[in-house]
């Protein structure tokens, strides 16, 4: 890892890598998103401990983790997927545009199977299932502040599959955007469509018209057809 750039005010703005000098990080700023006081806690006292010169800052909305992106610099973001407002998922494109090569770990409950590939596909430089955090959480971090991915043995192993199989044999719901899914996951579970919207904070009409893609996409035509897709394939 190098140096980090100091900032002059004629330079641009630039992403920069902290380094290590006998087991402490030096200017390490980790941001953590999530809308669980306990996680936070806890990821805190995680990273503390192999990270102690670090300086961590926790917000619990996808909102809030933007508006702190946008106005400082960090060495990574630690990121939930399903947050208040906008999720997760919607937050990391916004993050990907904005600062491209910031590192961004995903960190959720959902498992692998049902977002690890989406995730990485969106540009996260990492996918970390919650109930491994604990063994796994310093490991991801040190890997993408490397500038390199983390994924664990059965992601890679799912990433080979897919490019062993021909593009007709993906599953249905590979064909939704991000969003698209996240209103697809609400649709499966029993959520009406005016649930959805107060959840996303979209409108009744964004949401129908979000439905009546998916059901075109997936070729079925009632919300029961989406919910046995999603639990015959492990989705809810």
């Amino acid at each position: 890892m190098r140096l980090p750039a100091h900032r002059a005010a004629e330079q641009p703005f630039q992403w920069s890598f902290p380094y290590k000098i006998q087991n402490t990080y030096l200017m390490l700023r980790i941001l953590i998103a999530d809308d669980h006081t306990i996680i936070q806690a806890g990821l805190k006292l995680i990273l503390l401990e192999e990270f102690p010169g670090a300086h961590i800052e926790m917000v619990s909305d996808a909102e809030s983790l933007l508006k702190k992106v946008f106005s400082e610099e960090w060495s990574v973001v630690i990121s939930d997927l399903s947050m208040p407002g906008q999720s997760g998922l919607d937050a990391l494109g916004q993050i990907r545009q904005h600062a491209p090569k910031l590192p961004v770990l995903i960190l959720s409950i959902h498992p692998e199977e049902q977002y690890a590939l989406r995730v990485l596909k969106a540009g996260a430089s990492g996918y970390l299932n919650k109930s491994l955090a604990a063994e796994e959480l310093v490991t991801a971090v040190n890997r993408v502040l490397q500038g390199r991915k983390y994924i664990t043995a059965a992601v890679a192993e799912r990433l080979a599959d897919k490019l062993d199989s021909p593009a007709s044999d993906a599953p249905a719901h590979e064909a939704l955007s991000d969003r698209e899914y996240n209103v697809f996951k609400l649709l499966a579970s029993g959520r009406s469509v005016s649930e959805i919207a107060e959840k996303l904070s979209l409108g009744v009409t964004t949401v129908s018209t979000y439905r009546a893609r998916i059901l075109e996409k997936m070729n079925f035509k009632t919300n029961a057809e989406l919910t046995r897709y999603a639990i015959e394939n492990h989705l809810i």
